[in-house]
Parts: structure tokens; C-alpha cells; sequence
């Protein structure tokens, strides 16, 4: 039976919507009603500066470590591991705490990689930035990744806990990312439209 708390703490922990009130409380705006429209450390970024920003990126990342870490050390079961992980991305991204619109999970997954297996981290964020370089997209790029991510793993032999924590995580992550796939971005250096 504890074994299933492990995995409620993970979307519980996963949708505490730390850029919502950051913003709410430097700016006292809602930080989904500007730029992509979603609750992230890019968003907090440009309305709260760059110093909220990291925070916000280091709870993010926090909200998937301690969860996921806590399943590692306490169950050792590799499915409760993973369902614990991916349940804190779902939280990300439909936090029950705002209304169910979050963010995009990327920072959440990447912190319960990062419980488990500090080298699928360093693979999975290598795949996404080479993507974001080959097809110039930063939505369409996550999707692709959150495809790959396992497969990549397993092709390297990494073949542990991790693998599937980026199987589950992965797979939301593609699911989230489908909404901006025909997005134009504007705000990063890398998706500047040409004038």
C-alpha cells in the first residue's frame, strides 16, 4: 500500500505552481497571461526577471528530484519509480492547484532523471538541445525527444530505472508539447522568425 504514495506525492509535489506565484507575488500578474501562455521558467523569465526565473527552474527541477528520490530509496520498485516520475510531470503540467493549466514538464522530468540516474539527465537534455539545433523548433523538438528519450537510453545501455522514468515522463512531455507544435516563436534566440 505504501508503494502508491509514493506516486500520489509525485502529482501532488508536481503541481505546486511555483512560476504562477512567483509572478503573482514580485509582478501580481498571472504569468500564463503572457508570452507562450503556459506556467514555466521562460514565461517567469520575461515578466519577473532572470533571478525569479532560476528559481522557479530550481523548484521545478526540486518537484521531480524529491518525489522520484524518495520512490528510488523507499521502494526500489521500478514501476512505482516511474509512475512516481511521470506523475509529477502530469502535475507539472495539470497542476490540481491551478485550475489543471501548467507548464510544459521539461524541468520536472529532468529533476526526476536526475534522482535516478544523473547520466540519462545529461543524454536526455544532450538529445533535446541537438534536436532544437536540427530542426529549429523548440515544441516540435520536445515531442521528438520525449519520443526518443528511452529508446536513446536503451541504444546507449542505459538500461536501469532511469530508462523508464524517460519512457513514462517522455511520453507526457510529447502529449504536452503537441499543443505548441505549430507555434511561432518569437522569443528565443534559436525560433526568431526572419523579418
Amino acid at each position: 500500500m505504501t508503494n502508491f504514495l509514493f506516486p500520489i506525492l509525485g502529482y501532488v509535489l508536481g503541481s505546486l505552481p511555483f512560476s504562477i506565484w512567483v509572478t503573482r507575488y514580485v509582478k501580481g500578474v498571472d504569468v500564463r497571461d503572457a508570452g507562450s501562455g503556459h506556467a514555466t521558467t521562460t514565461n517567469t523569465i520575461r515578466q519577473a526577471g532572470f533571478g525569479w526565473g532560476a528559481l522557479v527552474l530550481i523548484l521545478d527541477i526540486a518537484k521531480g528530484f524529491l518525489p522520484t528520490f524518495l520512490a528510488l530509496k523507499y521502494s526500489g520498485e521500478t514501476w512505482v519509480i516511474a509512475l512516481t516520475a511521470t506523475l509529477a510531470v502530469i502535475g507539472h503540467c495539470w497542476p490540481v492547484f491551478a485550475g489543471f493549466r501548467g507548464g510544459m514538464g521539461l524541468a520536472t522530468a529532468g529533476g526526476a532523471a536526475l534522482a535516478v540516474n544523473p547520466l540519462t539527465f545529461a543524454v536526455s537534455l544532450g538529445l533535446l538541445l541537438l534536436l532544437v539545433l536540427v530542426i529549429r523548433h523548440s515544441a516540435r523538438a520536445s515531442v521528438v525527444t520525449g519520443i526518443l528519450a528511452a529508446p536513446v537510453l536503451w541504444l546507449a545501455h542505459i538500461r536501469d530505472d532511469s530508462m523508464w522514468v524517460m519512457a513514462g515522463a517522455g511520453l507526457v512531455i510529447a502529449i504536452r508539447f503537441l499543443i505548441d507544435w505549430n507555434r511561432k516563436y518569437r522569443e528565443l534566440w534559436l525560433d526568431r522568425e526572419k523579418k
